[in-house]
């Protein structure tokens, strides 16, 4: 079955008992038992639920994996990995990975005894000498948010397996229609479902899909004892925006694109980054591992500072400030005062994330109105 076919149909079928095509809302909290122990596959909704359970057959057939856990957000599901090692393990990460993810490593679990190594994956140098006999996993996020960085999933996850290490890809920007880590040798996927997959902006989930028989046990262990779980109407939203992934993100790259290259030669731009660029330091690497080069597109301004970029942002319509992002709708944000606030300063510039930087998800609408919008903004700084 081809992609377009399985955001339709992967571990899909009409509901049993009514013939329902979409998988109904199954609003319950416990299920009758036709004897102790003895009940149709579901006993108590927080550690299954019908609605949520078609939601991750679906997610697992488009990264083909063998099984999915669906968390209440994407941090939740960062959390229930993480929550698979002790203290005295070691991971590696992408230094300039998402700002919650640092904050949860950083603020959450290194005071628990778990240490972390954050290193720019794009040298693939700099992963072999972070990794140590205490190293249990590496945490990759490719294109990275917000600097768009891209990482050899295959080279890391291949030298991962020599030295008996796990690999699980952030796969939130680019979405399994652009990039399935599996494929490339992760262990596992994480998804914020928030983004891309759910598409509208209207719901918060998250997932993680895997066919290594540990992380499955693990993530089911971690649903029935921690409990963050989405409900059934937040799945049967993702389930809903699931069906339109692929006409969504192939219509925001071909925007994102045409906006890159306004950009690039606007006089008032210092640097775009955007994989598609064939001067970007991954671009070929990104052209290998995706089907095409991301919605996402960040940029700094000539005048690298707070206040010209806030007043930027603010000048903007059909872009709206806003955090998230893979929604229809395009949303602008300033990630040294939002998404990665939490970095310390002097983390996020070591990283390369200047003051000025601005990052685009660049959503589904007409791309003359995207391009006047930024026009009108840069008029005001």
């Amino acid at each position: 079955m081809r992609f377009n076919s399985k955001v339709i149909h992967a571990g899909q079928a009409p509901e049993e008992t009514s013939g329902a095509v979409m998988p109904p809302i199954f609003q319950t909290s416990t299920y009758a038992q036709e004897a102790p122990g003895v009940n149709k596959g579901h006993d108590y909704a927080r550690v299954t639920n019908p609605t949520r359970t078609a939601l991750e057959k679906l997610l697992a057939g488009l990264e083909g994996g063998t099984d999915c856990a669906c968390f209440a957000s994407g941090c939740a599901a960062m959390d229930a990995v993480i929550k698979m090692f002790r203290p005295g393990d070691h991971i590696v990460a992408s230094n300039d990975l998402y700002g919650g993810t640092y904050r949860l490593f950083t603020k959450v679990f290194e005071p628990m005894g778990i240490s972390f190594s954050f290193v720019d994956m794009s040298r693939f140098e700099n992963v072999e000498k972070s990794v140590n006999s205490s190293t249990k996993l590496i945490w990759i996020e490719t294109p990275t948010n917000p600097l768009l960085n891209i990482v050899d999933v295959k080279k890391v996850t291949s030298f991962a397996k020599t030295k008996g290490i796990l690999t699980i890809v952030d796969n939130t920007f680019a979405s399994p229609y652009l990039q399935k880590p599996l494929e490339l040798g992760a262990d596992a996927v994480l998804h914020s479902t928030t983004k891309y997959i759910g598409g509208h902006s209207d719901v918060i989930g998250g997932a993680v899909i895997s066919s290594h028989p540990d992380i499955i046990e693990n993530m089911r262990f971690q649903v029935k004892t921690s409990g963050g779980v989405p409900g059934p109407m937040d799945c049967y939203l993702t389930l809903r925006g699931v069906k339109t992934l692929s006409i969504r993100v192939q219509r925001s790259c071909e925007n994102a694109k045409i906006i890159a290259e306004y950009l690039v030669s606007h006089p008032k731009v210092a640097h775009v980054r955007y994989p598609g660029f064939k001067n970007h330091p991954g671009h070929k690497i990104a052209a290998e591992q995706m089907a095409d080069f991301g919605a996402m597109v960040s940029f700094t301004l000539k005048k690298d500072d707070v206040p010209t970029a806030h007043k930027f942002m603010s000048s903007t319509h059909y872009f709206t400030l806003a955090e998230s992002l893979g929604g229809v709708e395009s949303l602008i944000s300033h990630p040294a005062s939002m998404t990665h606030g939490s970095i310390p300063a002097e983390v996020r510039h070591k990283a390369g994330l200047n003051d000025s930087l601005i990052r685009l998800s660049v959503g589904i609408e007409d791309f003359q109105d995207l391009i006047e919008d930024l026009e009108k903004a840069f008029s005001s700084i």
